[in-house]
């Protein structure tokens, strides 16, 4: 907390069955932290009208309700409309997309210049599916009066389609990596006309295991052409990237690196991994919770979830990897219109989930990444308002629970485990008891696979005269 903030304690009211008031620790949050005095370094133009932006533009904004900047979009949105190259650092919820689209869209409109066939002149890389797609309808509503085409590519939809979408060509290009350079690989699309290109959540493209594809698609790019690059963290490997993409950047940065949304209330509940599910379940019964995300470490992990949570009576969808690109669109979908209560996602969903009215985020795994604690909480807490973030964590992950600490610099308040909520105790037993010395522990039907093969097993398994190769090497 900075300094300055006053502090005041006060019962945080977390969910459980009964709905009664949590009893247990007590949260200090800073008080109207939202109504702090601005810094006049920070803010500068009062609204969006001084930005001198198109009739068209300012139009569209007025229909969106747009009037103060944020400060990410006050300091970044004067170099890009002045052509500079541009590194920009602001946590997530911040107002990024408007950042840089409103520039974007002012430049290409007041060009002139036609799109040709099979090329874009201005690229927005995005890491994930779900954030193109958020991505390219920031830019249709901010450009509904202008004459402009925007198009979004990703996987899990034949790439045939797109590359017919873009025989003519594509003022706005929206895209993940992967299918960027499919569509380039077919000769579907060409990069030697860009003039703007983007990569938005650089630090999640490197977490995903992007830098060889940027690396590759950087060599296709024009050298004339400006760059604007936006990350929520900034580690060394991202800066590196940013110094091959970018020259002479201006850096803007609104908030320290790697700080937590200052709405978000936190805390964590220490317990065995077997009692999460029930832990869960008690956590959801509560009514007061509108909308909650759930981020789990493993896609079959938040498979899992969801279908307990289902046979529990509560509605829940899980969204991640292994689904179909219309079965993420169909939960997305029912999650933002509030017939799915309850969304399982893994991290690949932490930045692209941008839904009003989230209420809550439940950290069932805690991450092994620690930045990524940062984006999964900021999914609440958006646009103004408040929410609170409850992380599970188990004896494995108090790991994962310092280094968050570390990076945040601040430590998350312990909470009490629910009223009413009593985990069974073999359950406890089964995952807290140090295994016997000598001993395998107690397998389930799942380490079964894992066991030692007994004597009869290894007698069968050697070689036999005449076996064939592959079957003596299968033995083996």
């Amino acid at each position: 907390m900075g300094a300055g903030f006053p502090l005041q304690s006060f019962p945080v009211r977390l969910p459980h069955h009964a709905g009664r008031l949590f009893s247990g620790a007590r949260i200090r949050v800073p008080v109207k932290a939202a109504a702090r005095p601005p810094n006049p370094k920070d803010i500068s133009l009062a609204s969006f009208s001084d930005f001198a932006l198109l009739a068209p533009l300012k139009r569209a904004l007025d229909g969106e309700g747009y009037t103060i900047p944020t400060p990410i979009q006050t300091q970044a949105i004067p170099h890009a409309l002045a052509g500079r190259d541009l590194l920009g650092i602001a946590q997530t919820g911040t107002g990024k997309t408007c950042a840089f689209a409103l520039p974007i869209l002012q430049r290409l409109g007041k060009s002139g210049t036609t799109r040709k066939p099979r090329s874009c002149r201005a690229l927005i890389l995005s890491p994930t599916r779900e954030l193109a797609s958020q991505i390219a309808d920031s830019f249709r509503a901010y450009g509904k009066f202008m004459h402009l085409s925007i198009d979004v590519v990703f996987g899990g939809i034949p790439v045939v389609r797109q590359a017919k979408r873009l025989a003519t060509g594509a003022d706005i290009l929206v895209a993940t990596p992967g299918r960027l350079l499919d569509l380039v690989a077919q000769k579907a699309l060409r990069l030697d006309e860009l003039e703007i290109l983007v990569l938005d959540e650089a630090d999640q493209m490197l977490d995903l295991g992007f830098i060889v594809p940027l690396r590759r698609i950087h060599a296709l790019l024009p050298k004339k052409r400006q760059s604007l690059f936006f990350s929520a963290t900034m580690p060394e490997a991202i800066a590196g990237l940013a110094s091959q993409f970018l020259t002479d950047p201006v850096r803007v940065a609104v908030a320290p690196v790697a700080t937590t949304a200052e709405r978000v209330t936190q805390g964590v509940m220490p317990v065995p991994q077997a009692a999460k599910q029930a832990l869960l379940y008690h956590v959801l019964c509560d009514r007061e919770i509108g909308r909650a995300l759930v981020f789990t470490r493993t896609k079959h992990g938040a498979d899992r979830v969801v279908k307990q949570l289902v046979k529990d009576g509560i509605d829940s969808a899980a969204i991640h990897g292994n689904k179909s690109q219309a079965q993420r669109e169909r939960a997305l979908g029912a999650f933002r219109a509030g017939t799915c209560r309850v969304l399982v996602a893994t991290d690949i969903a932490a930045r692209g989930i941008d839904v009003d009215g989230v209420t809550h985020v439940i950290n069932f795994d805690l991450p092994n990444v620690p930045e990524s604690y940062v984006h999964r909480i900021g999914r609440t807490a958006r646009a103004g308002a408040a929410g609170i973030a409850i992380s599970f964590c188990s004896g494995e992950e108090r790991p994962y629970l310092r280094d968050i600490e570390r990076l945040t610099r601040q430590s998350v308040p312990v909470l009490a485990l629910p009223e009413g909520f009593a985990p069974d105790p073999a359950v406890i037993r089964a995952v807290t008891e140090p295994a016997r010395p000598h001993s395998r522990g107690t397998p389930d039907r799942h380490d079964a696979p894992r066991q030692a093969p007994s004597r009869r097993r290894r007698r069968a398994g050697r070689s036999k005269p005449g076996m064939r190769p592959q079957a003596e090497a299968a033995a083996g």
